[in-house]
């Protein structure tokens, strides 16, 4: 019975949780999940990250999230979110380096291969960025992000030809997109 007791009252405080949290009450919400804190409980640490890094507390939700990291260390739900705080807190190599974590243990998580490949691409680093985006493509011949962003890619690598191939294909899956008929315009000049 004190079992069901335990699990009543964890249940009740992650309910008053989400609603403080839908109330944008951040603080509350991660002192209430704290009264029943358990520090060997993956879902109270995923939690607490979460709700840490909402508060702003970038280094508390770090703290929480690699906790949730290590009781479930073949987890992808936690990576994705200590990236998060490392984020928010511009640790950009930190954030590579749970990226590829991730992509080490789901080969095909195109979650990750887009950002991961986004990084470089804003890091002028088109040559690393093509990769991940040829997977997704590869993966998901019609999607819409893979391929808009591995067609500005080619483009900036200089192989105009296959960047207006891409950028076609995108506006067949968003016929009026400004930025695949920029694209297009530019690969076709």
């Amino acid at each position: 019975m004190v079992a069901q007791q335990n699990f009543t009252e964890l249940q009740d405080a992650f309910r008053k949780s989400y609603t403080l949290e839908a109330n944008g009450d951040f603080q509350l919400s991660i002192n209430e999940l704290k009264t029943v804190y358990q520090e060997d409980t993956y879902e109270i640490n995923l939690r607490l990250g979460w709700l840490n890094y909402m508060a702003g507390s970038f280094n508390e939700s770090i703290a929480f999230y690699q906790k949730s990291m290590e009781l479930m260390p073949y987890a992808d739900e936690p990576k994705f979110g200590y990236i998060f705080p490392l984020t928010a807190l511009g640790r950009w190599d930190e954030v590579i380096v749970v990226y590829n974590q991730i992509l080490e243990n789901s080969p095909h998580n195109t979650k990750a291969m887009y950002y991961l490949g986004t990084i470089y691409y804003n890091r002028l680093q088109y040559d690393k960025a093509i990769a991940y985006f040829k997977q997704i493509v590869d993966l998901y011949p019609f999607d819409y992000d893979g391929l808009l962003i591995y067609a500005w890619t080619k483009l900036k690598l200089g192989n105009k030809k296959e960047a207006k191939d891409l950028f076609q294909k995108v506006l067949l899956n968003k016929p009026k997109d400004a930025s695949a008929t920029d694209g297009l315009a530019l690969a076709s000049s």
